[in-house]
Order: C-alpha cells, then sequence, then structure tokens
C-alpha cells in the first residue's frame, strides 16, 4: 500500500516544504520510523543502510515535536564527519522552510568555533554536531545541553569505533530521561553495547526493508590482480569510464596520496579527500566533485562519510575493506536514489577467499570482473600516453628559431604519418607490441 507523508502524521508545514522539494511518497523507512518517533516514548534503534532516506526518518518527526515556545536545545543529533554533519543541516533547513519559528545550527569541527559560539547565544532548538566540536564547546561552557530531550546517532557504527571517548562524554552529559534514536547500517557488537549500556530496556527495533532499498541496484563485483598490475588494471577500468563518476577507497592517507599523483600524472580528472587536510581544502574538493568540475574521487573511509552525490555510477575498493561496516558504506556511495551502480573490489590471490565471507554477512552476491588482458592493458597504456601528449601545455620558452628547425623536420609529414611515426617510437622504446586484431581465413581469402 502506498504511503503519504500526512498519513504518518507529518503537519501541514512540513507537507507543505515536502510538496516544495517534489518529496510526496515516503521510503520504507520513513514509513516505519515516523509515527513511532512521533507517537511513542521509547528509544528506537533503525537499521537502515546509506541511501534509504533516514534523515527524513528522524529529522521530520523532530521538527515536528520542537516546542517553539521554548528557546532551549530541544534534540541534539550527532554524525561522524562535518561532512555528513553539514549535509544533515542541509536537509533539515529545506525540511523547516515553512516553518520558520524552529531553529536549527549546524556545530560541526574543521571550521572557525568563535561563529559558532555566537550563534549558540541566540534561540536554538535543534543542535546537529560532531562529538569532538560539540565536547569543545561544552567544555567551554558554549552550549547547555541539560535540557536535551532527542539524541540521534547517525551512521552510529562509524561513531563508537573512532570517536567513542567524545560520545560518552556527550551521553553522560544530557538528561537521562531524554530518548535515544540510534541509526545504524550495520549491528557490530559495539553498537550493541552501546545500545545496552545508554538506552532503555525498552527499545523499538526498526529495520528498513532490505528487499527494495539499501544494496538493491548495486553490482557487487571482484577483480583479481597480481601486485604489479594493479594500478594498470585500475587505470583500464577508469578509462572505460570515461565521462562517469566514481569514488576509489583506500585503506590509508598515503595511499590516496599515491594513488591521487598516479592518476594526476595519467591526467585523470581527481582529486583526494582524507582528513589531514584543511577543512578548507576538502570542502573545495568536495564542490567539484559535486559540479561535476571533477569525475573521480580517491578517499578513505571516514572522510567519505556524509557524500551524497546521486551520479555516483560506481565505486573501486583499492584496497579491501577491514570491516563489513565499511564495505557497506563505500558500495553505498552509488546505486543512490533508484539508480544503479557498481562496486569492484580488486583483490590479491589470497584475498580471494574473504569475499564468500562479506557474502555470507552481508547477503549479497559477488560476480567475478572479467580483467582486461595483456593487449588490452598496452592499448590503454598508450591511450594514456597520448592523452598525456593532448593535455600537456605548450613550452612557450622554446625559442622560435629551434622550433622552426624542428618543423622543417616535419614538415613533409601529414597527420598519419606524423602519429604512425610518434606511434612506433612509443612502442619501441616502451617494448611494447599492439597487435592488429587478426583476421579470419574465411576473411583473408574474400579479400
Amino acid at each position: 500500500m502506498s504511503h503519504q507523508f500526512s498519513d504518518l502524521g507529518i503537519n501541514d508545514h512540513l507537507q507543505k516544504s515536502l510538496d516544495d522539494l517534489k518529496m510526496s511518497v515516503p521510503t520504507d523507512i520513513q514509513v516505519k520510523t515516523i509515527p513511532v518517533v512521533l507517537n511513542q516514548k521509547e528509544d528506537v534503534v533503525v537499521l537502515a543502510k546509506t541511501g534509504t532516506g533516514k534523515t527524513a526518518a528522524f529529522g521530520l518527526p523532530l521538527l515536528q515535536l520542537v516546542d517553539v515556545s521554548k528557546s532551549n536545545v530541544q534534540t541534539l543529533i550527532l554524525a561522524p564527519t562535518r561532512e555528513l554533519g553539514q549535509q544533515i543541516y542541509n536537509n533539515l533547513v529545506t525540511f523547516a522552510a515553512d516553518s520558520p519559528e524552529v531553529s536549527i545550527a549546524s556545530v560541526c569541527g574543521g571550521i572557525p568555533i568563535k561563529p559558532q559560539i555566537e550563534r549558540l547565544k541566540t534561540p536554538t532548538h535543534i543542535v546537529v554536531a560532531t562529538p569532538g566540536r560539540l565536547v569543545d564547546l561544552m567544555t567551554r561552557g558554549a552550549i547547555d545541553v541539560k535540557s536535551v530531550q532527542y539524541l540521534v546517532l547517525d551512521e552510529a557504527d562509524e561513531m563508537v569505533s573512532a570517536l567513542k571517548d567524545e560520545v560518552d562524554v556527550i551521553i553522560k552529559a544530557i538528561p537521562k530521561t531524554r530518548r535515544t534514536l540510534l541509526f545504524t547500517a550495520t549491528m557490530p557488537g559495539t553498537i550493541k553495547q552501546l545500545v545496552q549500556n545508554y538506552m532503555s530496556k525498552h527499545v523499538v527495533h526498526i529495520e528498513a526493508d532490505m528487499g527494495t532499498v539499501g544494496h538493491q541496484g548495486i553490482d557487487h563485483q571482484y577483480v583479481v590482480v597480481e601486485p604489479i598490475e594493479k594500478l594498470e588494471v585500475l587505470l583500464h577500468f577508469l578509462n572505460s569510464k570515461e565521462g562517469e563518476r566514481g569514488i576509489i577507497f583506500c585503506k590509508t592517507k598515503a595511499a590516496v596520496n599515491k594513488l591521487a599523483k598516479n592518476l594526476a600524472i595519467n591526467k585523470f580528472s581527481s582529486g583526494a579527500l582524507h582528513g589531514s587536510l584543511t577543512q578548507g581544502i576538502r570542502d573545495r574538493i568536495m564542490d567539484q566533485f559535486r559540479e561535476g568540475y571533477i569525475d573521480i574521487l580517491v578517499a578513505t573511509d571516514l572522510a567519505a562519510r556524509g557524500i551524497d552525490v546521486k551520479e555516483i555510477s560506481y565505486v573501486v575498493n583499492y584496497h579491501l575493506p577491514d570491516t563489513y561496516e565499511a564495505y557497506v558504506h563505500r558500495s553505498g556511495r552509488t546505486a543512490r536514489a533508484g539508480a544503479k551502480g557498481l562496486s569492484l573490489t580488486i583483490l590479491q590471490k589470497e584475498e580471494v577467499e574473504d569475499i564468500a565471507d562479506f557474502e555470507n554477512e552481508l547477503g549479497i552476491v559477488f560476480k567475478e570482473f572479467k580483467k582486461a588482458d595483456a593487449q588490452s592493458i598496452e592499448e590503454n597504456n598508450g591511450l594514456l600516453w597520448a592523452r598525456k601528449i593532448f593535455k600537456t601545455k605548450p613550452n612557450r620558452e622554446v625559442s622560435e628559431d629551434f622550433k622552426a628547425k624542428i618543423k622543417t623536420i616535419f614538415h613533409h609529414l601529414t597527420k598519419d604519418e606524423l602519429v604512425d611515426k610518434i606511434l612506433a617510437n612509443y612502442l619501441a622504446q616502451n617494448h611494447t607490441e599492439i597487435q592488429k586484431p587478426e583476421v579470419s581465413k574465411k576473411h583473408k581469402k574474400n579479400q
């Protein structure tokens, strides 16, 4: 049965904003979560993968539950990264476009704290925060969390692994009588422990219908490579995806930098994203990616949290992630908003046996991606070489006399002859051989 937001109890002001956003039919997780948040008193644990509409599932009812006659902080929403926090904040602001009396603030790390301190001096009902920055503001006495009625932990599986100490400090500082709404893509032991320690005994568990959301639309594939050919196989794959946008995940910041440098050398339109970059640089790269100025993002897991770009057609796991949760979040960057997408994992032989564990744990099926043969790799390397030449800027310091002498050597060659000679030189220098396509005996006979 198809639901409307009005069926779930959402008020007219919020419905008008949703109509303006062309959001008419709620997702499965919204249908299950919104009435529980609005009408019940228990804590809630929601198991839902990225791209299922989680922000509206908690954001809409919490906007509606704000008591605008009071000026204190009533709802606290924690996110593991500034990017995700900013995304949640922007969504809430658009949902509340026709509810101007509701005041929402974003206090995330990576940007100056003083404007945030000033902002919190004005009436604020909902605060979206990263744990580290919120603890800093609490320590400075810049925010009063003693009246918080609702605590949201979004992508909690990431927070309890990387930001557990800060989350502990925050939870101990807010009233025990608050309601906690926990959203997670997976249920590792750390999340179960957090539920046991900090949530009430009677918790409502909600799970998205994974038959209609989550992994649907994602084609999970893997390719087995020798270490020496890993980069070449990746470059061949990226060349086949020219003009499409994708994210490549690496385990470490050093690996991100190294791979991003290799992509730049080969003239791919790409940018690097990891936690050691300044927030200004991260914002600039994300803006370039969102607006289509760069096609490829090379990122670590945490840096890529909160990336919600609908036209991401593929994700590449350049390194197999350490956890099932990380794979869920990585692959969930593609196939958003009902689109299709590819999640390709590049493996070495000894890692192939791990694929069965990922399949069993996550309920997905991997197909083997056909690796490009040596001939295709050689041709691709030649194409990358040609692209480098094409994108090389002319050296304006070369003297006209010298340039004229070079032109004299080549002046009698046609364009085709010049290309043939340059290509022959490239192949000789690289000791590679690109074969002509085989012609069948029957075809030869008919010539």
